[in-house]
């Protein structure tokens, strides 16, 4: 029945209502719809031809993979510097890969997806292809930005295109590593009730990856999948970690001190550098360092003794390559010699305290040439690997924040704008000392600033506030007392930096050991 009504509708239909027409009419509807069907035939190709792109992986799905085979990648744990214990746990993944037989003898689990979690520039990429290298398996490599796309279904087309060609690979050399990099770009909680669709195509790209890493197209396959992520586990999909996915987790962060000695051993190496270089100063220099910003400062170094036609790096080039990365390239600015001077009793301000009282910081170089739009600048770095400050380290903070402006008011009676960056910071540090941390001198213990306003009383906040200013009055107080006690030592460094416009860490100890200082060590 359904077949005669269209037969009906479609033909029988259409012809007797033409036979009803004038001939004028009816020659003009013929003409024009047989004019028009060499377009309409156009139209329904480009359709059809746009449908299948994005639903059956034609050019829209195709993206760039990089694969390396186990026999092309030389890349070995040796070759890591540095992540000793990300490598003890990835050599448990390479042990696990190999004992495939054994693991399924006993009934265990294969393997089905590692997350490496650090911060950038850590190794994460590298470790992972030590990994596929040891286990002599096939290694592909993509980014998870590789996988957005506008259009809905592109992103799970291109998951199932990669796993079938993983699959094909795992089906040759008895396994394949699967390597995503910025797993957090599909990997971040989905979003379940989108008003605009927005998060539509990420939950379609998402649900398809957790559909291939369950095993569901062939179960007899090891497809291991790798994900990299600087992000907080927080941010991931809770599906992607529940065990059989991503349930297994490698830690990867930044290098130590002996860590770091040997990273810049190796990339100084590679280079023509000056033997007397102190390698163990550079790495207690380059604390929080990564293995990405190492390269970065030796690179920048010897790219600086070429543009002053040096042939060898020296530590001075390290020192300059350090200062640009981190604070900016240096330019001399026209400024009066009232301003120069001002600049430098403010920074040597800074550098007092420092030097005599702070417990974990040390000075690495004093400069008033403007960066940035900075005039000048005390550059310090941390002794150490610390995690966590204790109260007697914040206020050496807020002690040597306000050193310029007491440098400033000791020597003119009068200040510049220049110590605005100095009171926000300031007054930032002692507001979270007391409102949060519970530092201030009168114990208000608790994080005061999680309670709506509403809730603390007027009396509370003044109390509060009183805190804030006595810890800053109290700093203060002791920054002007030091600088003081040691002013002709101010008088001397402002002197030499007036004329070289910038002192190194050598340069700075040479003058406090004249007059008999030394560093403040806890």
């Amino acid at each position: 029945m359904t077949v005669v009504l269209l037969i009906f509708v479609s033909f029988i239909y259409p012809i007797w209502y033409l036979s009803r027409m004038e001939e004028n009419t009816r020659r003009y509807i013929v003409g024009m719809n047989i004019a028009s069907m060499p377009w309409a035939i156009l139209q329904t190709m480009i359709f059809v031809g746009f449908l299948y792109l994005l639903q059956y992986g034609g050019g829209f799905s195709r993206f760039k993979k990089l694969n390396i085979k186990s026999d092309k990648s030389k890349v070995t744990f040796s070759d890591i510097i540095g992540l000793n214990q990300a490598k003890r746990e990835a050599w448990e993944v390479v042990e696990l890969i190999k004992d495939r037989k054994k693991v399924n003898l006993i009934g265990g689990k294969i393997l089905k997806g590692v997350l490496l979690i650090g911060p950038p520039g850590c190794g994460k990429t590298l470790l992972a292809r030590a990994i596929a290298s040891e286990a002599g398996i096939p290694f592909i490599s993509v980014s998870g930005s590789e996988f957005v796309e506008v259009y809905v279904g592109v992103g799970a087309s291109r998951v199932r295109k990669l796993f079938k060609e993983a699959r094909q690979l795992a089906q040759e050399s008895g396994a394949c590593i699967v390597f995503i990099d910025e797993l957090e770009v599909i990997g971040r909680k989905r979003i379940l009730y989108d008003a605009f669709g927005g998060g539509s195509e990420t939950n379609s790209t998402q649900n398809q990856l957790l559909v291939e890493m369950d095993g569901l197209n062939d179960s007899d396959v090891n497809v291991i999948v790798f994900g990299a992520t600087n992000a907080v586990k927080e941010i991931l999909d809770e599906a992607l970690l529940r065990p059989g996915r991503f349930d297994r987790k490698i830690f990867i962060d930044k290098p130590n001190l002996e860590e770091r000695e040997k990273l810049f051993s190796y990339y100084l190496g590679k280079i023509k550098a000056d033997a007397t270089i102190d390698i163990g100063r550079l790495a207690r220099k380059a604390v929080s360092k990564s293995p990405a910003e190492i390269e970065n400062i030796v690179k920048e170094s010897a790219l600086i003794a070429a543009r002053e036609k040096r042939e060898e790096v020296s530590m001075k080039d390290i020192t300059s390559a350090i200062e640009r990365i981190e604070i900016g390239f240096a330019h001399k600015l026209s400024l009066t010699q009232k301003e120069r001077e001002a600049t430098a009793f403010h920074e040597i301000g800074h550098l007092i305290p420092l030097y005599l009282t702070h417990p974990t910081r040390d000075v690495f170089k004093v400069s008033i040439l403007n960066r940035g739009g900075i005039l000048g600048v005390v550059h310090s770095s941390p002794r150490e690997e610390l995690y966590t400050s204790d109260r007697e380290t914040l206020l050496a903070n807020l002690r040597v924040a306000l050193g310029g402006y007491a440098a400033e008011k000791i020597k003119y009676s009068t200040t510049s704008d220049g110590v605005t960056g100095d009171f926000a910071n300031a007054m930032n540090l002692a507001y979270n000392m007391v409102w949060r941390l519970g530092m201030g001198e009168d114990n208000f213990l608790g994080d005061y600033t999680l309670l709506p306003n509403s809730h603390i009383s007027e009396e509370l906040k003044e109390k509060l506030n009183a805190q804030v200013k006595k810890l800053i009055d109290q700093e203060y107080k002791k920054a002007e007392t030091i600088l003081k006690e040691h002013w002709p030592v101010v008088e001397e460094l402002v002197k030499i930096l007036l004329e070289k416009e910038e002192m190194d860490y050598d340069e700075i100890v040479e003058v406090f050991s004249r007059h008999g200082l030394k560093p403040y060590i806890k």
